[in-house]
């Protein structure tokens, strides 16, 4: 995709323009007087730019609520008319882009279960060429990023110039704290990518609680995102879907009052020259941890010479347990977490282990 081909929204629609774009509204439309309810609540505060609604909702159970359908639809171009807030739905088959568009919706959202499908992203394309809507792609449900990337491609072939990303973080076998967890270093890469997409933070999914709202938004304002999409129901407790991941209006307002809102960027010379004088510093911590890990890798290849010689194995269990937790323990006496501490050493060591089995197949 080339960068110069996309237009930011924040540049081409005034209500984008300010920071952060904040999208709400409930996870499902459940009925006409919830959704009018929670849409007024929300315009009435001043704070919401676009309001959001599932009208199909993907579910992992058949005999879960899969949303009220095409009649829903309705009810947000009433919302659109009544309180001037453009609108918002999540579309995963050809045929909702044709019913969203007909009912007049501003933003159409494509969820993390539909960008994941190569053949259902190219559906929707095809729906959508020749219309001019913008568009958002929620990251897949992997943390893939080619194929985020390739979703956001499809869309953009299609003649889609609004276009913008969300990041709702990545599924897990693991159990965790977060019902998606953030990895962060994903949308990151992303923007390295594509550098004037849109991005977005779903908090609400990414920690599956309301308790984690204001932490993961925090994140993403620090991480200089350009907006949030939070999950906002009149009545939480009685939702139809994911009820304990969204709150009430008010609590919306509260969560927005707390967020620190940081500049990308200042013109202060006294700011600007001792930030580079730091980050001198860091290029510097940077060649000296290569020299090291290079005279580490020649050690191990030291060892796989003697290893060879002795026609003993590569993989000792026992050893590299034993560095692991001698490890953990001198980071964590550094303000080094463990999970760090892990994955460096994890990489460091299957690097070795590829030295070493070079040296043990070379004839």
């Amino acid at each position: 995709m080339e960068n110069s081909l996309l237009v930011t929204p924040l540049e081409k629609w005034d209500v984008y323009k300010k920071r952060p774009l904040m999208i709400a509204g409930p996870c499902s439309a459940e009925t006409e007087k919830q959704v009018m309810e929670t849409a007024r609540q929300l315009a009435e505060s001043g704070r919401v730019d676009v309001f959001r609604a599932g009208i199909w909702k993907p579910r992992t159970r058949p005999n879960s609520f899969e949303g009220v359908g095409s009649e829903g639809l309705a009810w947000l171009k009433q919302v659109k008319q009544e309180y001037g807030l453009p609108v918002a739905v999540e579309v995963a088959t050809e045929k909702h882009v044709y019913e969203a568009l007909k009912f007049g919706i501003d933003i159409l959202w494509i969820g993390a279960r539909t960008t994941v499908n190569p053949f259902a992203m190219q559906e929707i394309a095809d729906a959508l060429r020749g219309v001019d809507v913008m568009v958002f792609i929620k990251n897949p449900i992997n943390p893939e990023l080619d194929l985020w990337i390739g979703a956001l491609e499809r869309i953009h072939k299609a003649g889609i110039k609004r276009l913008g990303a969300i990041h709702r973080g990545f599924s897990s076998f693991e159990k965790t704290a977060y019902r998606n967890l953030p990895k962060w270093q994903i949308p990151i890469d992303l923007r390295q990518r594509i550098p004037d997409i849109p991005l977005i933070c779903d908090p609400s999914h990414m920690g599956g609680s309301k308790s984690y709202i204001l932490d993961l938004a925090q994140k993403s304002m620090d991480l200089n995102f350009d907006g949030l999409m939070i999950e906002s129901h009149i009545e939480p407790e009685t939702a139809l879907s994911d009820k304990k991941q969204q709150v009430k209006p008010h609590e919306l307002i509260e969560i927005l009052d707390q967020i620190i809102l940081r500049k990308p960027d200042t013109e202060d010379a006294s700011f600007r020259n001792t930030l580079e004088e730091l980050r001198n510093q860091i290029d510097i911590y940077d060649e000296q941890l290569f020299d090291i890990l290079e005279s580490r890798m020649l050690v191990a290849d030291t060892i796989g010479l003697y290893k060879k010689e002795h026609n003993i194995t590569i993989l000792q269990s026992s050893r590299w347990k034993e560095i692991v937790s001698k490890a953990v323990s001198m980071g964590k006496k550094r303000g080094l977490g463990s999970e760090f501490v892990s994955k460096i050493l994890e990489a460091i060591h299957q690097e070795s282990i590829s030295h070493q089995m070079k040296i043990m197949n070379e004839k």
